[in-house]
């Protein structure tokens, strides 16, 4: 990049030593030209208020970079960009070893080796995400502080009272949570405290499972033409149409799950058998084919847009190029395409969960069997199948016995 000025009148000061490699830090994240030179502006700025207040690059940390931003008195969407902007060169201060995250870390406490054990607990005896594992904890942690304020307390003297009046507790703030994971993480969290003696009885059972009334309706679906409409729709965008249209086609064709998606690795697609691995719930993996058009729409976003050094399939397509931090994404793209079609969703929250619903109602229609369908979702509970059951009208009609006439009833 012979354009670019040079790295010591960008950073000048405390910081000079570390500028070159800041710079090409950037340029491996591809990071463009301009905006190279837009950080080095900020970090330049950065550098002469640590110089007036006497701070060492060593201090450096989020927390202290954000206050000294706030304190260079820059209009609000500067100080934004700015915040990115120090955000990025302390990250890669730490990667470099010249300065300390700013996460706190764990006491040395009761609390804190207990969150150390239910942690290992929930990555290798339950087999969790990383994002699972750190809601679990914060549910545990909320519940552990309604019963013990910040005192470690003994766990021994949780009580069945206390679960009600903290289930109370969230009830009366506000509306109702939709989900059932607040129920589902601390009914793990007292089996965990059950399993590992810390509690001399099991108060899991004493909560309530939250009401599945979606099992009392038909699977909220859409019909072939409407999913093809919406891939079409997906394609269209110019700048993320390849990455959105692999995403969204994996769902629709093979029913992934969000977070199936977005955990696929470049590594997980054997192009020579045509299969891929899916990176499952509860770390198992399954092997699947890959259809002709899916396997086409994959190599063209890899072959055009695909440009990093995560391993990851699927990364944003704006410096820094990583990979998501949720599965919020293929939900945001949905509500894009169903915006740009006129397409009613059929639920109010649009999902996209949708996509594999209609493949298995779709599969039905066609006159797949229950167990094609639970194979092709990869349900481990034939349970979980039963739902798609109801769509299997004729199936149905042929079990169903004929209505009493008149005087047949004995």
């Amino acid at each position: 990049m012979d354009d670019q000025p040079n790295p010591s009148e960008i950073f000048p000061g405390s910081l000079d030593q570390h500028i070159n490699g800041f710079r090409d830090y950037l340029q491996k994240e591809h990071y463009g030209s301009q905006t190279v030179v837009t950080y080095g502006r900020r970090i330049n700025a950065l550098a002469q208020r640590m110089q007036s207040i006497g701070m060492t690059v060593e201090q450096l940390n989020k927390g202290s970079a954000e206050q000294l931003v706030q304190s260079l008195g820059w209009a609000a969407p500067q100080k934004k960009h700015a915040v990115f902007a120090v955000h990025t060169f302390v990250k890669y201060l730490i990667e470099a070893g010249v300065t300390q995250s700013s996460l706190i870390p764990l006491p040395d406490s009761a609390r804190g080796r207990l969150r150390q054990e239910y942690v290992e607990y929930l990555r290798h005896q339950r087999g969790l995400r990383e994002s699972s594992i750190d809601q679990s904890w914060w549910v545990a942690d909320r519940f552990l502080q309604f019963r013990f304020g910040e005192a470690d307390g003994d766990l021994a003297q949780i009580v069945a009272p206390d679960i009600v009046r903290f289930l109370q507790h969230l009830g009366s703030r506000g509306r109702p949570d939709r989900s059932k994971s607040t129920a589902s993480h601390l009914r793990n969290f007292l089996m965990f405290l059950f399993k590992s003696g810390k509690t001399g009885a099991n108060l899991a059972p004493g909560i309530p499972r939250v009401a599945q009334k979606y099992a009392a309706r038909l699977p909220r679906h859409l019909m072939p033409e409407q999913v093809e409409t919406l891939l079409g729709a997906v394609k269209t965008d110019a700048t993320t149409g390849r990455r959105d249209y692999a995403m969204v086609l994996l769902q629709a064709r093979l029913g992934l799950r969000a977070t199936e998606v977005v955990a696929i690795q470049i590594d997980d697609i054997d192009w020579r058998a045509g299969e891929l691995i899916v990176r499952g719930k509860g770390q198992l993996h399954d092997r699947m084919p890959l259809p002709e058009d899916v396997g086409e729409a994959l190599a063209s976003y890899i072959r055009h847009d695909r440009a990093t050094a995560s391993r990851s399939l699927f990364v944003t397509l704006r410096a820094p190029r990583r990979p998501f931090k949720s599965a919020q994404i293929l939900n945001w793209i949905l509500v894009d395409a169903f915006k740009k079609t006129g397409l009613a969703p059929p639920t109010p929250y649009v999902g996209s969960h949708i996509l594999r619903h209609s493949l298995a109602t779709n599969m039905v229609r066609r006159g797949a069997s229950l167990d094609e369908i639970g194979d092709m979702l990869r349900h481990r509970s034939r349970q979980s199948t039963m739902i798609y059951a109801r769509m299997d009208v004729d199936g149905l009609r042929s079990i169903a016995q004929p209505w009493p006439a008149a005087g047949g009833a004995k």
